[in-house]
């Protein structure tokens, strides 16, 4: 999603996973992150049924809880220091998403709350021991999906899922969008929409450019308007192996941020595993004193 140096002209073969190539990722080629823009997205926290689909309010908007802190003796086993739990998601959403017209396009929410936004893209790292340290730590996340990543193993994101995270859309093949025509732009992330759909039970209500590309282009706007997401997320951190790389020049968290990762392993991680790259990430907001609240909560889907 970054437009820095690398790799940025490279095709991405349908179903390969030749994305994970890329030096140190699908966001954020090493350079940095994506450029910063304003904006709002939705969803809320889904509890899936059986088969994986998510129950949905009358709005059809999946239900949200705040997210729990998870059990002190858990994050001890992962070697970790607790985060503080994320206070009650705010009754006034501070991004509200509109039916129709043109999508907001954000990487942070204005929010007094001390939290940050994880969320982890593509799917290539289909580790259990990541499901198995999400269901013991509770750390909400949203999952940018693309298609011909996951295809293989969809039913891998469906315990994350039953959690009460957020599976959204992240193209078919991770092309560059702004080296796309308007068609192929639009049948990568309406593709990627009715796949999602159909197997996760819910649509996706955000959209993630790939290295952020064409995010605030109308070509691209119109394209992800088309589809039905309502809104594209870019980042204010990204995660790479045991540290993130910053925007801000002070190279601090600040109040509402989005981090980028992904979903990586040993190959991509020079040795790290998932689970590895979670903790270190987990560590640096907590010495920070952030918590991790979920993103949907902050993030008021339209009215149907």
């Amino acid at each position: 999603m970054n437009r820095d140096g690398r790799s940025r002209t490279r095709t991405y073969a349908v179903g390969a996973l030749a994305l994970l190539a890329l030096a140190t990722g699908c966001g954020d080629n090493g350079g940095g992150a994506a450029p910063a823009a304003a904006g709002g997205s939705s969803a809320a926290t889904p509890q899936p049924a059986a088969g994986g689909a998510v129950p949905t309010s009358p709005a059809g908007t999946p239900t949200t809880a705040a997210p729990a802190g998870g059990d002190p003796a858990a994050w001890a086993k992962w070697n970790l220091k607790p985060l503080a739990p994320a206070p009650a998601p705010p009754a006034d959403k501070p991004i509200k998403l509109e039916r129709t017209g043109p999508v907001p396009v954000f990487s942070e929410v204005k929010t007094s709350d001390k939290v940050v936004f994880i969320t982890i893209d593509d799917g290539a790292e289909k580790a259990p021991k990541f499901v198995e340290m999400l269901t013991e730590l509770k750390v909400p996340i949203s999952m940018f999906l693309t298609r011909d990543i996951v295809k293989n193993d969809y039913g891998y994101f469906k315990p994350l899922q039953a959690l009460g995270n957020h599976i959204q859309n992240h193209t078919v093949d991770h092309p560059v969008m702004s080296k796309i025509p308007a068609e192929k732009q639009k049948s990568e992330i309406c593709d990627a929409q009715s796949a999602l759909t159909q197997q996760y039970g819910t649509a996706p209500l955000l959209f993630r450019p790939p290295f952020g590309d064409g995010a605030n282009t109308p070509t691209l706007n119109n394209s992800v308007q088309q589809c039905g997401p309502r809104a594209m997320v870019l980042w204010r951190e990204s995660m790479q192996i045991h540290d993130m790389q910053y925007q801000a020049a002070d190279k601090k968290l600040k109040s509402g941020d989005i981090i980028l990762a992904h979903f990586r392993g040993p190959k991509e991680l020079k040795g790290a595993t998932m689970t590895q790259m979670f903790g270190d990430l987990l560590a640096r907001i907590q010495e920070q004193g952030f918590s991790v609240a979920r993103l949907e909560d902050y993030i008021q889907a339209p009215a149907s």
